[in-house]
């Protein structure tokens, strides 16, 4: 099998469209949470979110392109430019069909379809644009990735919910472990601050509504939480076999060891009580890279600050980890981005390569009192300077999925 490396990165998120602006806010404790400006969510239970601020997609995309991607693929596009340029890649002295993208996006294109839906009741089919469906399909970020870079390998979009990026990254970890490609753009993408998308949130009964202090509203594993915060967003990694990395001389931020992927089979939107299918994950992906429980440092947690999510993932960690699980950082860092659902695994798992390069583990903020039912060292409010050997990210979605990925410190 061959050993996969990380040598770029790229995101565009609630704090800071740009990598640098991202993880300064990450080692800060900055929330990107606010009230929403994107619509009017007046007549809302939840009026707060995590939107990205101050974004111009024709900055960097040609105007006359941009109108032709929904704001998932903006994102997108911009997000992993970066990680590209991020890792020095020169598609020039590639050879295309060895390099792939491959993202993770829940839901696409969804403010596309809820205009394009408005056009057709006040205005006809006729007036029903032509981009409707290349822009609206969940795809086509990936899509417009590699035609941007002319990138001609392995090329797909993950749909598993909120696990949808971590899976994505864990596919392209295998097509470059098994040869089939040098490298792959791997990430997640999601533009659903959206006012259908708000109201199914809201009545499903899954959101924060503590609109009157919104950076206080996300805040995993404290006792008083009272649902997710919606967000928006995209991240991608450069991942790359060993050989080739070192070929081109490229800077290696660490190195990609483990993948775990199970299902609940339990329900649509609950994770299992007691969170086995998740320790599943975590399990399979220790044991793909060949450590112990004790070998890791630090855990991202999906902890998304919902009642069940917190208390099983803490169960599910337990389980994994056991006496080992008392002495493992454990953080949400979602807690300052919000969730950004299909894209929320690309950015963690940025959050975990940083996290090894920089020999920082970030806080859960937020966190003011304790449950019993999350007992673990979750680094509440403020991050520790700490030597990060093997970090984890845990992404769970509705429909049960459950993925695990593992980074390490990268030594030759």
């Amino acid at each position: 099998m061959k050993r996969v490396v990380v040598t770029g990165m790229g995101a565009v998120t609630p704090i800071g469209n740009n990598l640098d602006e991202f993880w300064s806010s990450i080692r800060n404790g900055v929330c990107g949470v606010d009230k929403v400006t994107l619509f009017d969510a007046s007549d809302l239970k939840t009026q707060i979110a995590g939107e990205v601020k101050n974004f111009d997609p024709t900055e960097y995309i040609d105007k006359r392109e941009a109108r032709k991607m929904d704001r998932f693929t903006q994102f997108a596009v911009i997000a992993a430019d970066e990680a590209i340029k991020n890792s020095d890649l020169d598609m020039k002295k590639e050879d295309p069909w060895r390099v792939g993208v491959i993202t993770g996006s829940g839901i696409g294109g969804i403010s596309t379809f809820a205009d394009q839906h408005k056009t057709l009741l006040e205005k006809g089919p006729g007036r029903i644009s032509p981009f409707f469906i290349p822009m609206m399909i969940g795809n086509m970020a990936a899509a417009q990735i590699a035609i941007r870079h002319k990138m001609q390998g392995v090329n797909e979009n993950v749909v598993t919910a909120c696990a949808s990026s971590s899976n994505a990254i864990g596919t392209a970890f295998r097509h470059i472990q098994y040869g089939d490609n040098d490298v792959i753009i791997a990430g997640g993408c999601e533009a659903t601050v959206e006012r259908i998308a708000f109201a199914g949130f809201c009545n499903m009964k899954a959101m924060s509504t503590r609109n009157d202090d919104p950076k206080h509203a996300s805040r995993p594993f404290d006792a008083e939480r009272d649902g997710f915060v919606l967000s928006e967003g995209a991240a991608f990694i450069v991942l790359e076999e060993l050989e080739h990395a070192k070929a081109r001389n490229a800077h290696i931020i660490c190195e990609m060891v483990g993948y775990g992927a199970t299902d609940d089979a339990y329900h649509i939107t609950s994770p299992i009580p007691g969170g086995l299918g998740g320790a599943k994950a975590m399990e399979f992906a220790i044991r793909d890279a060949g450590i112990t429980p004790e070998d890791v440092t630090y855990i991202n947690a999906h902890g998304t600050s919902t009642k069940y999510n917190d208390q099983f993932e803490t169960e599910a960690i337990k389980q994994t980890f056991g006496s080992a699980a008392r002495s493992v950082a454990v953080s949400s860092t979602k807690s300052m981005t919000g969730h950004m659902l299909g894209a929320a695994g690309g950015v963690e798992a940025i959050v975990c390569a940083k996290a090894i390069e920089d020999g920082f583990i970030p806080a859960t903020i937020n966190y003011e009192i304790p449950d019993p039912d999350c007992d673990l060292d979750i680094v509440p409010n403020v991050g520790r300077e700490r030597e990060v050997k093997y970090a984890m990210s845990n992404s769970l979605g509705f429909g049960g999925h459950n993925a695990s990925i593992v980074f390490k410190k990268y030594s030759d």
